[in-house]
Parts: C-alpha cells; sequence; structure tokens
C-alpha cells in the first residue's frame, strides 16, 4: 500500500507555477523541495491541502486566485523615476530594491522595467493579480524521523570535516 501524504510525513516534490492567461511558466522548481507535512508550510495553504491523501508519483493541478494570497494590485507601489536618480546598481530588471518608510518598515521592490530614459520599481508580489495553476509531482513520501519532525525538513549530513587536514595544515 503506498503512502500517503498526511502530518509528520516527510515529502519531496517539485512543482510549476503557470499563468493561466497565458500559459507562461512563472515559477519552476525542478530540484525536489523537501518538507515534514503538517509541520512545515512551504507553499499557499490551499496548495498544501490538496496535497492530503497524495503518493508518490502523483501530478496534481490547484487553480490559485493570486488576489486571495496577496490581495489586489496596489498601483501606488509602482513607481518610475529618471534613469540618473537610480543607482547603477538597481538599473537591471529583476534587481530587489529592499526599501524602509519613516517608520522603519521594509518592503521589497522589483525592477520591472529599464529604458534609456527611466526606471520602473514595483512592490506588488509578481504574482498579485494573477490566476495561476500550481502543477506539482509528488516524488516522495515516507515517515518522517523524529529529528526532521522537529526541524521540518529533511536533516542533510555535513562533511566528516574530522577525516582530512585541517584548514590550519592546509595554508601552512
Amino acid at each position: 500500500m503506498k503512502e500517503v501524504i498526511e502530518t509528520n510525513k516527510y515529502v519531496e516534490l517539485t512543482y510549476k507555477v503557470i499563468d493561466q492567461a497565458t500559459g507562461q511558466v512563472l515559477t519552476l522548481v525542478e530540484f525536489p523541495l523537501g518538507y515534514v507535512h503538517g509541520v512545515t508550510s512551504v507553499l499557499s495553504p490551499q496548495v498544501m491541502s490538496e496535497l492530503e491523501n497524495r503518493s508518490a508519483g502523483d501530478v496534481i493541478e490547484v487553480p490559485i486566485d493570486c488576489n486571495d494570497i496577496y490581495g489586489p494590485r496596489d498601483e501606488s507601489l509602482v513607481i518610475t523615476d529618471h534613469v540618473n536618480n537610480v543607482p547603477k546598481e538597481y538599473r537591471e530588471v529583476g534587481t530587489a530594491i529592499l526599501m524602509e518608510n519613516d517608520n522603519g518598515q521594509t518592503k521589497t521592490f522589483l525592477v520591472t522595467r529599464v529604458d534609456s530614459r527611466s526606471v520602473t520599481i514595483d512592490g506588488n508580489n509578481p504574482l498579485c493579480g494573477r490566476r495561476v495553476v500550481f502543477r506539482l509531482e509528488v516524488l516522495t513520501v515516507r515517515d518522517a524521523t523524529e529529528e526532521e519532525i522537529a526541524l521540518g525538513g529533511k536533516v542533510e549530513v555535513g562533511p566528516d570535516i574530522a577525516a582530512g587536514p585541517s584548514i590550519h595544515e592546509i595554508m601552512n
């Protein structure tokens, strides 16, 4: 009998996020994402709920209205300025800029447009205002170890540093 996703199961999956309107793949996670179900929430609650009772080998599609997660798009968070007013390191599309207001609150803005005269940054989540489909492939479902449950994911074993020479030995 196949193991199913439920609380305290270790799960590995890959997924892609597809824009429903264009069919464009917005996010692609090919390297398996591992977590302990019911302990760690790695995706939206709606996606996590849809994973319940699924097994390794299952492929599911979960439609999401991103307004439910991120709220409606706020055009006041889109700012365009003259290129000369923007530091050179912020003049590339995709660059993240952490900004702080007078109250000390921070928000990440992304550079979304650059031309010879202006730079546009956007503080909205890139999925804001979109309807997407999460297409997930479940790769692994097994009982999580107590250590994985405590940490919320797979326990990675580091290198055996006692087996090799010390940094001091290498440097001298």
